[in-house]
């Protein structure tokens, strides 16, 4: 743990504020939700909240599943990060922050297909060199209680591979199963 020099008060309801630069640095927006440790120092310690981040054991065995069954690389993603990946480069991917163009379309809560090889693809990570494209790509927001909590990936680097109605099902139908899961 590193210390920011920053101390603030707790008010008479029991609030603190995070300075705005604490929350622009770990992408804290308002109505994210804050998970509260304590450890025997008495420490206090904020975590961002990641309701699919808990199914990451399981979002693994699903994205291997999905890469399996369609031969794509397939990613699964909370809010901030790739959480699972299977047929591509963990390292690529896996733990890797999420392009701020890949946040719009969850955002957005947008279905995104490209179909023809000539599209510009979206950057999956912040570490995407814009260089570098996929040839096609599907992907699919998984919403739950009317909020993103992440989203279902499916991408191809390989020439002449178009992404139909086949993938966008499997990727439709992945999401709905995750979201179903967290509402368990």
């Amino acid at each position: 743990m590193k210390a920011t020099g920053v101390v603030r008060r707790i008010d008479d309801l029991g609030r603190i504020v995070i300075p705005k630069e604490i929350r622009r640095t770990l992408r804290i927006k308002e109505g994210d939700p804050l998970e509260i440790f304590t450890d025997k120092e008495g420490e206090v310690i904020l975590k961002k909240y990641s309701p699919i981040g808990e199914l990451s054991e399981f979002a693994t065995g699903y994205a291997e599943t999905l890469s399996k069954t369609t031969g794509h690389i397939a990613c699964i993603t909370d809010k901030d990060s790739v959480i699972a990946v299977s047929g591509g480069s963990k390292k690529e991917f896996l733990e890797q922050s999420l392009s701020p163009e890949l946040e719009k379309i969850m955002e957005n809560k947008e279905i995104y297909t490209s179909k023809e090889n000539n599209e510009l693809a979206v950057p999956i990570t912040q570490n995407d060199n814009k260089e570098r494209r996929y040839n096609s790509q599907v992907i699919y927001p998984i919403i739950s209680d009317g909020d993103v909590i992440g989203s279902v990936i499916l991408l191809s680097k390989e020439q002449n591979t178009k992404m139909g109605d086949m993938e966008l099902k499997v990727v439709q139908s992945a999401a709905g199963f995750l979201s179903s899961q967290m509402e368990i």
